[in-house]
């Protein structure tokens, strides 16, 4: 059977269903299309269904082979799960939101978008003297969060910064919105209880690296 037919066909079989899954749902994602690259394609235009991108700027936000990623824009152009239009010459590439099964497509996007998933948060610990690294937003499936990431440390190399967000965002899918500061900076805001740094903390997070020992009780001052 055409690996599409029978992703399909396991769709069509899911939905409406009760589900319990045992296997991680990030290997369940990539195991149900067949490939890395044809999972980070479909996660990358669920998650950004609302913009429009060409060939080159899809390669670069995923750190895919330009090669890999013309032949799967072409499966999924010929399905009808994105478009395409081209403009002064150039061919540009969005998500079809009317395509049959794009409630269900982007629903299991959004569970799989976990922290077994994203590999390089460990990383992290080798960004500097980093005394807190706690996850939220994107990696909680929380849209409300005031950030996906805070990082708060001191002597951080912001070239590694750098190479791990983009890591972090084409493993994702998405823009990582994150915060970074020092640990004065971050002692000052929580004894000023500032606004960002409260509502991050009273939210869902999780956390990567924890040094902070009061931590819970910083996020209880305000209440």
């Amino acid at each position: 059977m055409d690996i599409f037919k029978a992703w399909i066909y396991t769709i069509i079989s899911l939905k409406g269903l009760d589900l319990i899954i045992i296997k991680p749902m990030s290997e369940l994602f990539s195991q149900l299309f067949d490939s890395r690259v044809r999972a980070r394609l479909l996660k990358f235009f669920m998650l950004n269904d609302k913009e429009v991108y060409t060939a080159k700027d899809i390669s670069r936000k995923n750190q895919l082979q330009s090669n890999q990623v013309n032949r799967e824009l072409a499966r999924l152009e010929k399905m009808k799960m994105i478009l395409s239009r081209t403009k002064k010459g150039q061919k540009f590439f969005e998500t079809n939101r009317n395509f049959i099964f794009y409630p269900e497509l982007k629903n299991l996007v959004v569970k799989s978008n976990t922290l077994p998933e994203c590999r390089s948060l460990h990383r992290i610990k080798g960004l500097g003297k980093v005394k807190l690294a706690l996850m939220s937003g994107v990696f909680m499936n929380y849209p409300k969060g005031r950030a996906d990431l805070l990082i708060v440390g001191d002597e951080l190399s912001r070239a590694k910064l750098k190479h791990l967000l983009e890591s972090l965002e084409a493993e994702v899918g998405k823009e990582i919105n994150y915060s970074v500061m020092g640990s004065e900076e971050f002692k000052y805001r929580t004894d000023m209880l500032d606004k960002f740094i409260m509502e991050f903390l009273e939210g869902p997070y999780e956390e990567i690296i924890c040094k902070v020992p009061n931590l819970k009780e910083i996020a209880n001052r305000r209440k």
